[in-house]
């Protein structure tokens, strides 16, 4: 009998002109979340009436994975740096969760608080580089890197998953078999005067 695997709870902090950097990532990590193994947060999921300090507050408390998605608009955010970045880093020293810079944009970060701490991509070569030559390349490296990260996290290597789990078998060729009375069409013989254009 299998242990179901419990996902991975992901906070992401970012600042809001990175939205959709963001959700690039998050679409490079689709697969990690279909798996079962990740199950992603952010602010966009706060829901219309919800008292919105408590609920960031909730899920970064929850956290198992804390990506920090950083350019100069994160660092310039007073109410990340205060706030969630001051707590990310506290449960990060207290080993309640883990904190992964990932430079979105260039910038100073190398003077930040999280300085110390090893970021994504490889190289901390930031997302929006020449050295890339897509985004799509620099996400795929960053999502490997945190790949790493969930196997550390899970104690299971990711590789001994399923390649792809509940996909049906089907087989190539689905049609019923031949039917032996059918006769082929280059048998027929056609009358030449019916497909002259008139």
């Amino acid at each position: 009998m299998t242990t179901a695997i419990q996902p991975a709870k992901v906070f992401i902090s970012y600042a809001r002109e990175d939205e959709a950097l963001r959700g690039m990532l998050e679409k490079q990590l689709t697969i990690l979340r279909r798996h079962g193994l990740i199950a992603t947060w952010h602010d966009r999921r706060i829901t219309a009436g919800a008292e919105w300090a408590q609920q960031i507050a909730g899920e970064l408390e929850a956290a198992d994975l804390i990506l920090l998605l950083v350019s100069a608009d994160f660092l310039a955010s007073d109410y990340i740096h205060d706030i969630e970045l001051k707590r990310a880093l506290e449960r990060h020293n207290a080993k309640a969760a883990r904190v992964v810079p990932v430079i979105v944009r260039p910038c100073m970060w190398q003077y930040s608080a999280f300085a110390k701490l090893q970021a994504l991509p490889r190289d901390a070569e930031p997302v929006i580089s020449s050295r890339w030559g897509s985004l799509d390349v620099a996400f795929q490296d960053v999502a490997e890197g945190l790949v790493r990260v969930i196997d550390e996290l899970a104690g299971s290597p990711i590789g001994s998953f399923p390649v792809e789990p509940d996909v049906p078998n089907f087989t190539r060729n689905n049609l019923p078999p031949a039917n032996p009375d059918f006769v082929g069409r280059d048998q027929i013989e056609l009358d030449p005067r019916v497909w002259t254009a008139g």
